[in-house]
């Protein structure tokens, strides 16, 4: 399964975003092995970001998206993608994907 971690920079070490449409980067996994690091091209801009990610995330195959909040349309965009949502807060992706 292909999960995307939000990030603040683009590296294991780095701590889950307390975002998620705005976060800097998104690092995809699959079986727990990073395949694909994207850096957001959403994190700066007008509004609709949320939903837009989720746009992006869906076509990269992701089916979970871990980050330390997720606003309202962001949920939705996700929800009528089939993508599951976990909240991780505070800690490093290598912590966050040893939780799952």
């Amino acid at each position: 399964m292909k999960i995307a971690i939000a990030s603040t920079n683009k590296d294991e070490n780095a701590k889950v975003s307390p975002i998620s449409g705005r976060a800097e980067y998104y690092q995809i996994f699959e079986d727990k092995k990073l395949v694909k690091v994207i850096k957001n091209p959403f994190a700066i801009g007008g509004g609709g970001a949320g939903p837009a990610a989720a746009q992006m995330l869906g076509n990269e195959g992701v089916k979970m998206i871990i980050s330390g909040h997720f606003g309202e349309k962001m949920l939705d965009a996700l929800k009528e993608k089939g993508i599951k949502t976990k909240i991780i807060k505070e800690k490093t992706v290598k912590q966050a994907l040893e939780e799952i």
